[in-house]
Parts: structure tokens; sequence; C-alpha cells
């Protein structure tokens, strides 16, 4: 068991925003070229 003391040192577990800011902007980007390959339209 844990005393109060080692509770509050626990860390660990998240992800940065930088992380989940670069794995959403990598998602959009996929999808951008599949969708840009399955339904090319032209440049008006």
């Amino acid at each position: 068991m844990m005393n109060k003391e080692e509770l509050l040192n626990v860390t660990g577990g998240g992800i940065s925003m930088g992380t989940a800011l670069g794995i959403g902007a990598l998602i959009t980007f996929i999808i951008g070229v599949v969708d840009g390959y399955l339904r090319p339209q032209k440049c008006s």
C-alpha cells in the first residue's frame, strides 16, 4: 500500500499536447491523400 507522499509523486500515462497534435495532423494528411486519390477533382 502506498502512503500519501508516494501517491503525490506518481507520474505517467498522459501524452503531451505536441504528440496529440502531431498524430492528429498525420491522420488528417493521410485522409486527404486517400480522398484526393479516390476522388480527383480538377482545379477551377
